[in-house]
């Protein structure tokens, strides 16, 4: 009695999965087809290659069992006809005993595995088989996740070839389906926030709403009020009942951006929220269950403000559970041309300018300099040169905030990041007549950043 072994479906239930068996011995393929049957396989049966290939164009199936040595048609050529067809078909083929070259062979062309013949360990084909269709499932569905993540956010938004910014496609694209609360790491300006969107408009919650805060732009009485809400009467003001961010994200997603920020009591209460999934109003004592994905993000290192007793470790294991690094700009190679052109083509349609790309020179320019602000700097400097520039291709005139801030690179020396930075910010400060506002508008960073870094910096307004 053989044991029974289903099929187990991407859901976990269980499902038929169509095969096609392909086997010129009748008795062998008659045998073979009865007990996949019986295991959980819609099994079609074909004698040879061409008889193989033409219910394949009806069928469809995720799956072949196929027969090496067949009269007509070989094996090896119907492994690759169907691979025409359907790319992403799993193919286990069944070879004589000895015949490890042409197994070798099969596998070199594409198929998932081989077992030989004659057939006597049923148990061990069947799990190859379900492992074939885990296989297929899963390569479907990055297939899929990453067609979807391409049209919700095409090449305009989410740019770049570099090993670096395909990895993080990568995992957009697997965590996206999983539910799991998700932790999104890197440097200011690097696009979490659209990394966040993503995630969510591919997500089952993608008919709900993502709402985002960020926890740096409130001071932490408004905070608790924007998190949780209130009841009429809580605190003076409060003349009306009103919703908070996690009942607005209820069904949906929540972004917390700069999660680094948010003070130790307001980390207590979100604990509580994350371990319990329900929220109290201020001025409430009614509990209000919630279902909600949480996506936290920061520039900061959260394990160094925990070992300095800024960031509660329970706390950070809760949001820790899947985590995406984002990668500074500096480290992504080509993508910085890449990202330079998508805007180029944005804002020279947005503005209405006949601005066709960028001339060598500042092409240049762009990849000697390192980029503190990241994606979002790039933004802001490619923008203000389309507005100024009265050519057809940017130039290094056009650039300003970088002609005049000397690159990393500069005669020859290696600068550290810290003093690039600290050199560009000054340079934004004084141009902008030391405007805090605009200046972090421009720099791509939050005000609080900008506070923090001139004074981390020592910067000081001129007399």
């Amino acid at each position: 009695m053989f044991a029974q072994v289903g099929v187990i479906g991407y859901h976990g239930a269980m499902k038929s999965v169509k095969l096609l068996v392909v086997d010129d011995e009748a008795q062998a393929r008659e045998m073979l087809a009865g007990y996949l049957s019986n295991n959980g396989y819609e099994v079609t049966t074909a004698p040879d290659g061409e008889t193989g290939l033409q219910l394949y164009e009806q069928l469809f199936s995720p799956l072949a069992l196929i027969d090496m040595k067949m009269p007509g048609m070989s094996g090896l050529e119907l492994l690759t006809r169907l691979r025409e067809i359907n790319p992403f078909i799993q193919v286990i083929m069944l070879t004589a005993f000895g015949s490890v070259e042409t197994a070798v062979e099969a596998m070199r062309l594409g198929a998932f595995d081989y077992v030989t013949k004659p057939v006597e360990d049923l148990d061990e084909l069947l799990v190859r088989l379900n492992k074939a269709a885990r296989q297929n499932r899963l390569v479907v569905d990055n297939q899929v996740m990453t067609e979807r993540l391409a049209e919700a956010f095409p090449k305009t938004d989410i740019v770049g070839e570099s090993p670096q910014i395909q990895k993080v496609r990568e995992m957009i694209s697997l965590v996206a389906p999983r539910d799991a609360t998700v932790l999104l790491t890197g440097p200011s300006g690097t696009g979490k926030e659209l990394v966040a969107q993503a995630i969510h408009a591919l997500s089952d919650r993608a008919e709900k709403p993502l709402v985002t805060i960020n926890c740096a732009a409130f001071p932490e009485t408004l905070l608790e009020s924007e998190l949780f809400g209130y009841e009429k009467g809580a605190f003076t003001g409060a003349d009306r009942p009103k919703q908070g961010r996690f009942e607005l994200a209820d069904g949906g997603t929540l972004f917390l951006d700069e999660i680094g920020e948010m003070p130790l009591t307001m980390q207590v209460k979100l604990l509580r929220v994350l371990e319990e999934r329900q929220i109290e109003r201020l001025g409430s004592v009614k509990s209000i269950p919630l279902d909600i994905r949480v996506i936290a993000a920061t520039n900061r290192n959260l394990e160094q403000m925990i070992a300095e007793k800024l960031f509660r470790e329970d706390l950070f294991y809760r949001l820790n559970v899947i985590k995406v690094d984002l990668p500074p700009l500096a480290n992504r190679g080509g993508d910085v041309l890449l990202l330079a052109e998508r805007f180029v083509e944005k804002y020279a349609r947005k503005i209405g300018k006949d601005v066709r790309g960028i001339d060598r020179a500042a092409a240049a320019r762009l990849t000697a300099y390192e980029w503190p602000g990241n994606v979002r700097e790039l933004e802001n400097i490619i923008e203000r040169a389309i507005v100024l520039t009265s050519s057809i291709y940017l130039t290094e005139d056009d650039l300003v905030g970088l002609s005049e801030a000397a690159p990393a690179s500069a005669g020859g020396e290696i600068r550290p990041l810290s003093e690039v930075e600290r050199d560009h910010i000054r340079f934004c400060l004084d141009q902008l007549d030391w405007n805090l506002g605009l200046t972090a508008e421009k720099l791509g960073i939050h005000r609080n950043t900008l506070r923090a870094k001139i004074k981390d910096y020592g910067l000081t307004r001129p007399e």
